[in-house]
Protein backbone atom coordinates (compact mmCIF):
# COMPACT_ATOMS: atom_id res chain seq x y z
CA UNK A 1 0.00 0.00 0.00
CA UNK A 2 2.92 2.32 -0.61
CA UNK A 3 1.84 3.33 -3.78
CA UNK A 4 0.39 6.83 -4.20
CA UNK A 5 -1.52 8.89 -6.91
CA UNK A 6 1.09 7.81 -10.18
CA UNK A 7 1.58 4.34 -8.98
CA UNK A 8 -2.24 3.26 -8.26
CA UNK A 9 -3.04 5.39 -11.80
CA UNK A 10 -0.38 2.57 -13.42
CA UNK A 11 -1.90 -0.32 -12.42
CA UNK A 12 -5.58 0.53 -12.95
CA UNK A 13 -3.55 0.92 -16.80
CA UNK A 14 -1.17 -1.38 -17.06
CA UNK A 15 -2.50 -4.30 -14.25
CA UNK A 16 -6.53 -4.02 -15.23
CA UNK A 17 -6.23 -2.40 -18.49
CA UNK A 18 -8.80 0.40 -17.68
CA UNK A 19 -8.54 4.06 -18.15
CA UNK A 20 -7.91 5.78 -15.09
CA UNK A 21 -8.91 9.02 -16.48
CA UNK A 22 -12.70 7.37 -17.35
CA UNK A 23 -14.32 8.38 -13.64
CA UNK A 24 -14.46 5.30 -12.54
CA UNK A 25 -13.60 4.71 -8.89
CA UNK A 26 -10.78 1.95 -8.06
CA UNK A 27 -10.09 0.88 -5.02
CA UNK A 28 -7.13 -1.23 -3.60
CA UNK A 29 -7.29 -3.19 -0.47
CA UNK A 30 -3.61 -4.66 1.24
CA UNK A 31 -3.93 -8.19 1.74
CA UNK A 32 -4.67 -7.74 5.54
CA UNK A 33 -7.82 -5.94 4.20
CA UNK A 34 -7.05 -3.32 7.39
CA UNK A 35 -6.60 -0.39 4.69
CA UNK A 36 -8.13 0.60 1.65
CA UNK A 37 -7.48 3.12 -0.69
CA UNK A 38 -9.81 4.70 -3.36
CA UNK A 39 -8.68 6.48 -6.84
CA UNK A 40 -10.68 8.75 -9.07
CA UNK A 41 -10.40 11.15 -11.55
CA UNK A 42 -12.27 14.35 -11.25
CA UNK A 43 -12.30 16.38 -14.20
CA UNK A 44 -9.22 18.55 -12.86
CA UNK A 45 -6.73 15.68 -11.18
CA UNK A 46 -6.42 12.61 -9.14
CA UNK A 47 -8.40 12.47 -5.85
CA UNK A 48 -6.93 9.71 -3.46
CA UNK A 49 -8.76 8.83 -0.54
CA UNK A 50 -7.32 6.35 2.36
CA UNK A 51 -8.97 4.82 5.40
CA UNK A 52 -6.67 2.35 7.83
CA UNK A 53 -8.87 0.24 10.25
CA UNK A 54 -7.48 0.35 13.57
CA UNK A 55 -9.53 -3.39 14.45
CA UNK A 56 -11.55 -5.54 12.29
CA UNK A 57 -11.34 -6.03 8.13
CA UNK A 58 -13.24 -4.86 4.89
CA UNK A 59 -14.97 -7.13 3.76
CA UNK A 60 -15.23 -8.12 0.18
CA UNK A 61 -17.97 -8.99 -1.63
CA UNK A 62 -18.69 -13.17 -1.50
CA UNK A 63 -17.61 -15.11 -4.96
CA UNK A 64 -14.59 -13.04 -5.78
CA UNK A 65 -10.96 -14.30 -5.57
CA UNK A 66 -8.24 -11.50 -4.47
CA UNK A 67 -7.42 -9.24 -7.55
CA UNK A 68 -10.48 -9.68 -9.46
CA UNK A 69 -11.82 -6.81 -11.06
CA UNK A 70 -15.50 -6.60 -9.69
CA UNK A 71 -17.76 -3.88 -9.99
CA UNK A 72 -19.95 -2.20 -7.05
CA UNK A 73 -22.34 -0.29 -6.47
CA UNK A 74 -22.14 3.37 -4.50
CA UNK A 75 -24.70 1.34 -1.58
CA UNK A 76 -22.24 -1.22 -1.50
CA UNK A 77 -19.12 0.92 -1.44
CA UNK A 78 -20.36 2.96 1.30
CA UNK A 79 -21.28 -0.27 3.09
CA UNK A 80 -17.89 -1.41 3.27
CA UNK A 81 -16.56 1.61 4.23
CA UNK A 82 -18.79 1.42 6.85
CA UNK A 83 -18.11 -2.12 8.25
CA UNK A 84 -21.58 -3.70 7.69
CA UNK A 85 -21.77 -7.18 6.10
CA UNK A 86 -22.84 -7.45 3.00
CA UNK A 87 -23.84 -11.17 3.32
CA UNK A 88 -26.58 -10.29 5.80
CA UNK A 89 -28.12 -7.59 3.75
CA UNK A 90 -31.46 -7.81 2.29
CA UNK A 91 -32.72 -5.37 -0.60
CA UNK A 92 -36.07 -4.09 -0.51
CA UNK A 93 -38.53 -3.87 -3.95
CA UNK A 94 -37.74 0.00 -5.57
CA UNK A 95 -39.07 1.25 -8.54
CA UNK A 96 -36.67 1.43 -11.05
CA UNK A 97 -36.69 2.48 -14.49
CA UNK A 98 -35.26 0.35 -16.81
CA UNK A 99 -32.92 1.82 -19.68
CA UNK A 100 -33.56 1.03 -23.44
CA UNK A 101 -31.26 1.68 -26.20
CA UNK A 102 -31.85 4.54 -28.37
Amino acid sequence: MRKSYDGLSGMVRQGLGRDPLSGEVFIFLNRRRTMIKILVWDRSGFVLWGKRLERGTFELPRGREDGASIVLSWEELVLILEGVSLRSIRRRKRYGVEKTAA
